[in-house]
C-alpha cells in the first residue's frame, strides 16, 4: 500500500469572471428574442466577438502529502487556498491536472459545510457520519464526545438554521474532527470562534495528527500554523511560490509582505494624521551607529522618535509605543509617561518631541512594526497611528558557539550570568584536560 495520502499533479482551475448568471425567461421574452435574433445578427455582422474573461485560481500546482503528515497552506486572500481544498473535497472539478486522495476525508471549509439547515444538530451529526461512510454504531460511539466538544447539548434537538455562527462552527468542527476521517481538511473557519474554542480546536488537531491521520490546515494564524505544521506550502497567484519546513516558508512569506518604513513626516499640519487635539509631524527609528540601510542592527541601541503638534494646552499628552513582531504579537509597550521630567510641566501647546531608546541586544532578529498612540492625561487614547514604522532587526556580529539559527523568543536580551563551581568529590573543581 502506498504511503501517499494526497497527490496533486499539474492542478489548474479556471473560472469565467464578469458574466451574468442565466435566469429563467418568460414565454413572451422567449418569443421576442427569437423574433429579433436575425436583426441582432445583421447588426453585429463583421464585428469581433468579445473574448470571455477568465482567471486561473490555480495553475500548475503539484505536491504530495504522506499519510500522517500535517501540511500548512498559507498565502494572501485570493491566492487559491480555498479553491485547492474545494478541488480536494470534490466540491469542484479541476480544469486541468488531477488530484488523488487515498483515505476517508473530513472537511471544514466554511461555517456549516455539509449541514442541512432544517435538520437538528443530532440529525446532522448522523447525516455527516453517513456521508463519511461510517456505520451507525461508529457514529453512536463518538456521539457524546462530539456533543461535549461542541458544547451545544441544550440545543441538540434544535434545527441548525437557528444556531449562531459560533454554535454552527463548533458543531461543524466537532463532527469533522471526531468522526475519524483519515484525512482532515480545515480552512480558516476557525477564525469564527472565540479564543477558547480556537485553542481547543488546535489541541484537537494536534491529537488527530498524533494519531497518524493526515491534516491540511489553511490559516492566516502564523503562530498556530508554525506550531501545528512541520511543513507548509505558500500559494501566490494560484501557483506554489515555495514549499518546505514551515518555519522557513512562513518567515519568507512574512518578509515579502513587510516593507521597511524607517521614517514618515508631514510638513503640512492640516493634512497630517491626527485631530483637533494633536497632529503628527514626524515618526522615525534610527540606530545609534548611523547604519540601518538593510535593517536595524541587533547589536546597536535604537532610537524611536515621535514629533507632534500639541493643540490642546489644557491636557497633558503622552506617546505610547506598541512594538509588534512578525507573528502579530506585541513584544512590549512603553510610554513617555515614564519620563519623570515631563510630569507636572505646564503645557502651552506647540511642537513636541518624545524619544525612546531601545537597548542593544534586546530585540530578536526578524520583522517588527510600531503603532503610535497619543494619550491624554495618561488615560485616554486620542489618536492611534497604526503601522507607523516597520523595520527588520538583523544580526551583524559573528555568533560564537555551534547554533546559528534564529533564537526563539519575542525579545532576546543579553542578560548577565555568573557561574561558579561549588565543589567536586574532593570539594574542588577539577580543571578540564587540555
Amino acid at each position: 500500500m502506498s504511503d501517499i495520502a494526497i497527490r496533486v499533479e499539474n492542478l489548474g482551475k479556471r473560472y469565467r469572471i464578469g458574466t451574468r448568471q442565466a435566469r429563467y425567461a418568460t414565454i413572451r421574452e422567449t418569443v421576442t428574442d427569437l423574433a429579433t435574433a436575425p436583426l441582432r445578427r445583421l447588426r453585429h455582422l463583421g464585428q469581433p466577438t468579445p473574448a470571455e474573461e477568465t482567471i486561473w485560481a490555480l495553475k500548475d500546482v503539484s505536491f504530495e502529502v504522506k499519510h500522517g503528515e500535517v501540511l500548512g497552506i498559507i498565502g494572501r486572500n485570493g491566492a487559491g487556498k480555498t479553491t485547492l481544498l474545494r478541488v480536494l473535497c470534490r466540491i469542484t472539478d479541476p480544469t486541468e491536472g488531477y488530484a488523488e486522495i487515498h483515505g476517508r476525508v473530513g472537511s471544514l471549509l466554511e461555517v456549516g459545510t455539509g449541514f442541512h439547515p432544517e435538520l437538528t444538530g443530532r440529525e446532522n451529526i448522523h447525516l455527516n457520519g453517513a456521508i463519511l461512510g461510517m456505520k451507525k454504531a461508529e457514529i453512536e460511539r463518538k456521539f457524546d464526545e462530539i456533543v461535549d466538544f461542541a458544547e451545544i447539548e441544550k440545543f441538540l434537538d434544535t434545527p441548525v438554521k437557528r444556531y449562531s455562527s459560533g454554535m454552527y462552527v463548533r458543531l461543524a468542527f466537532a463532527v469533522a474532527a471526531h468522526l475519524e476521517p483519515e484525512i482532515l481538511l480545515v480552512d480558516e473557519v476557525l477564525a469564527v470562534g472565540d479564543a477558547g474554542f480556537q485553542k481547543k480546536c488546535l489541541g484537537k488537531m494536534e491529537d488527530v495528527a498524533k494519531e497518524g491521520r493526515t491534516v491540511l490546515f489553511v490559516s492566516h494564524n502564523m503562530i498556530a500554523l508554525r506550531n501545528l505544521c512541520p511543513k507548509a506550502i505558500w500559494l501566490e497567484g494560484g501557483h506554489i511560490s515555495e514549499g518546505g519546513p514551515s518555519q522557513d516558508v512562513v518567515s519568507n512569506y512574512l518578509k515579502l509582505l513587510a516593507t521597511n518604513v524607517y521614517e514618515q513626516a508631514w510638513d503640512d499640519r492640516a493634512k497630517a494624521p491626527g485631530n483637533d487635539k494633536v497632529r503628527l509631524h514626524r515618526v522615525w527609528i534610527e540606530p545609534d551607529d548611523g547604519t540601518g540601510d538593510a535593517g536595524m542592527p541587533r547589536e546597536t541601541p535604537l532610537t524611536v522618535g515621535v514629533e507632534y503638534w500639541h493643540l490642546d494646552p489644557t491636557a497633558q499628552l503622552h506617546v505610547t509605543l506598541q512594538v509588534y513582531v512578525e507573528q502579530q504579537i506585541v513584544a512590549f509597550t512603553t510610554s513617555s509617561g515614564l519620563d519623570s521630567g515631563w510630569q507636572g510641566v505646564t503645557h502651552s501647546g506647540g511642537l513636541v518631541r518624545s524619544t525612546c531608546r531601545i537597548p542593544a541586544h534586546f530585540l530578536n532578529t526578524g520583522q517588527h512594526r510600531i503603532n503610535v498612540h497619543i494619550v491624554r492625561d495618561r488615560s485616554t487614547v486620542i489618536h492611534r497611528f497604526e503601522d507607523a514604522l516597520s523595520f527588520d532587526v538583523v544580526e551583524t556580529e559573528q555568533r560564537s558557539g555551534a547554533w546559528f539559527g534564529r533564537v526563539a523568543g519575542v525579545v532576546r536580551p543579553t542578560l548577565r550570568w555568573r557561574t561558579k563551581c561549588l565543589g567536586g568529590p574532593d570539594n574542588e573543581c577539577a580543571p578540564r584536560d587540555p
